[in-house]
């Protein structure tokens, strides 16, 4: 009987349910699209900044010693170096798999002939083209860590080939395909390094390189007889908006908080543990970068909740509206079964079985159709012409789902109790003396 009566109300009231129903599917369909927009709205944010460079940077310690004996600096006069092969350390850290790209450098100064034929110093500097890291088919170095790069030809492929900025090539009167003769004087033991190298690209980097020649590393270590040096490393790292606890002062902290600052991907946590892979290495966080994305993340995240909340709150209201007009509708039904010997909880349970199969069905459908919604968005938000590719949002997260469908029967369910306990409120007599 108790499906009997469930079926029929289904049939008698289609306007009714189809409105709460659609109301419920409407709000779990924004709910779902922001919620599986904010999966994976923090990568996206972080590969859409990274075109404004790395949020970690490394460099010699000793280059920012200062140290002088009677007003004589005591540094080095070729500077500190890192090495390249420690790079390999940073895939034991505890955030490796944060670590989303690198970029080492080596600069130094080399002779060019000129358009005239005369020998011109300029800067070089020896990066990574493509570089692989790590298992798979990954790839990291300077193209994928500076996608706003222009570059017009291609990048280079072995060590013979080089690319120039583009005020360099212009003032050299160079092109595609040309040859430049380096020579490196005053190497280690009095010994020259040089090497013919032929132009693959033209790269504008809208900076210093613009006016480098820029070649591939071991290249580099060659010209300049420095094997396995570098002198600075760009990162780029996922990581946590910074908050009060990450600008805390690490060696003050006491060692369970101290573990707990360790364990979270800050971008000075992060840096800290690179410093205790890297030996004789400086990491700091480039702050403009980082605090512009938490800024970003947590104003994103403000919105995505008020519009969760304002569907939500939506629904509740049609919800609630639909079955006080469904309730009212039904007056005499509720007086007939509670002169029959119906109690309230039979009755109660009759209305919050209608509103749950609703809210199961209409939040199974808005769930589907969030996701597709998500995935459209995410598209068209992030992957517009000349933005950075990010990763597509997966279409159909189970994960999702009974999260959902659960949020639909909350929302179905407290719109519909204050109707439900009215009704009950009701006096069976007085209600079927009004109907006869």
């Amino acid at each position: 009987m108790f499906w009997r009566l469930l079926m029929e109300s289904f049939v008698r009231q289609r306007r009714r349910k189809a409105l709460a129903g659609i109301a419920i599917l409407l709000g779990t369909t924004a709910v779902t699209a922001m919620l599986a927009m904010a999966l994976t709205i923090g990568d996206r944010i972080h590969r859409e900044l990274a075109v404004y460079g790395a949020n970690i940077v490394v460099t010699p310690a000793a280059d920012a010693l200062s140290v002088k004996i009677g007003g004589v600096d005591l540094k080095p006069a070729g500077g500190a170096y890192l090495k390249e092969s420690d790079l390999a350390k940073l895939k034991a850290i505890f955030w490796a798999n944060n670590i989303t790209g690198m970029s080492p450098q080596l600069s130094f100064r080399t002779l060019i002939s000129d358009v005239g034929g005369t020998e011109r110093k300029v800067d070089a500097v020896g990066l990574w083209f493509n570089h692989p890291v790590g298992s798979g088919d990954a790839r990291t170095g300077a193209p994928q860590l500076h996608p706003a790069w222009k570059l017009t030809g291609r990048w280079p492929l072995g060590p013979d080939e080089t690319v120039l900025g583009a005020e360099l090539a212009r003032t050299l009167a160079k092109h595609t395909g040309d040859v430049i003769d380096l020579q490196q004087p005053g190497a280690v033991g009095g010994a020259a390094g040089g090497a013919a190298l032929t132009i693959t690209g033209i790269a504008d980097t809208d900076g210093p390189f613009d006016k480098a020649i820029l070649m591939p590393m071991a290249t580099a270590q060659k010209i300049a007889h420095l094997p396995d040096a570098i002198d600075r490393v760009d990162i780029s790292a996922r990581t946590k908006p910074e908050d009060a606890f990450a600008r805390q002062d690490p060696e003050k902290m006491s060692p369970k908080m101290h573990e707990l600052w360790y364990c979270r991907p800050y971008a000075n946590s992060i840096a800290f543990q690179i410093r205790e892979a890297i030996p004789g290495a400086q990491a700091e966080q480039v702050r403009q970068v980082e605090q512009s994305e938490g800024t970003i993340l947590d104003r994103i995240g403000g919105l995505m909740w008020l519009i969760s909340g304002a569907a939500l709150l939506a629904a509740g209201f049609a919800v609630s509206a639909a079955m006080a007009t469904a309730v009212l509708e039904r007056r005499s039904e509720i007086g007939l079964m509670r002169s029959l010997g119906a109690s309230k909880g039979s009755i109660a349970m009759l209305f919050y079985a209608e509103t749950g199969l609703l809210a199961l069905v209409a939040g199974t459908v808005g769930y589907l159709a969030g996701s597709g919604l998500a995935a459209w968005l995410g598209g068209h938000i992030f992957d517009t012409p000349g933005s950075v590719p990010s990763a597509p949002i997966t279409v159909f997260n189970p994960v999702l789902l009974p999260v959902v469908v659960g949020m639909g029967l909350i929302v179905a369910i407290l719109g519909s109790t204050p109707s439900i306990r009215a009704a009950l409120s009701m006096n069976p007599s007085a209600i079927l003396r009004e109907d006869s």
